[in-house]
């Protein structure tokens, strides 16, 4: 029994958390997300990937009340995700170089490039003004061409991916 919870713990048969790094005694229990250097990393990440997003939906003002180029960048967002976690997974555990990427890169600049909340605001908009069958349309086309771009991102990166010689 745990002590402090009085729960039995069942460390044997749960995986293990990538945002706890066991290699650090010190920091064994605080999760990564708790650490600031990795706060600062999706922060510093996720500034880039807002801004330029910001300058890509400037660029290209919604036509019709349809947002085509937040469409495009939470696609191309989609599937650079699937691309980047896909490539890391298969170069080793989720710890060092490869977390820093994960986290400055996918959480931190895809996340902040990617933007549903404004899919979400898009599609209500459309919805409460009369064009209700747009804005589903709109808002299941996004969501299913997104994991398609995953699954496809996904795909490529396993083609890049290292490969073992067997003996």
């Amino acid at each position: 029994m745990n002590t402090r919870t009085d729960i039995p713990m069942l460390d044997d048969q749960l995986p293990s958390d990538p945002d706890v790094d066991v290699s650090d005694p010190a920091a064994s229990m605080r999760p990564v997300h708790l650490r600031w250097r990795y706060v600062g990393l999706v922060a510093v990440g996720g500034t880039v990937g807002t801004l330029l997003r910001d300058v890509i939906s400037a660029l290209l003002p919604a036509d019709g009340g349809v947002s085509w180029s937040i469409f495009w960048i939470n696609i191309s967002g989609a599937l650079l995700l699937g691309v980047l976690l896909e490539a890391l997974a298969h170069r080793g555990p989720d710890a060092g170089r490869r977390r820093v990427l994960r986290l400055l890169l996918g959480t931190g600049v895809l996340g902040g490039f990617t933007t549903y909340s404004t899919l979400a605001e898009s599609t209500a908009a459309l919805v409460l003004t009369g064009h209700g069958l747009t804005g589903t349309g709109y808002a299941l086309l996004t969501v299913m061409a997104g994991a398609i771009a995953t699954a496809v991102g996904l795909v490529v990166a396993g083609w890049f991916r290292p490969r073992t010689v067997s003996a």
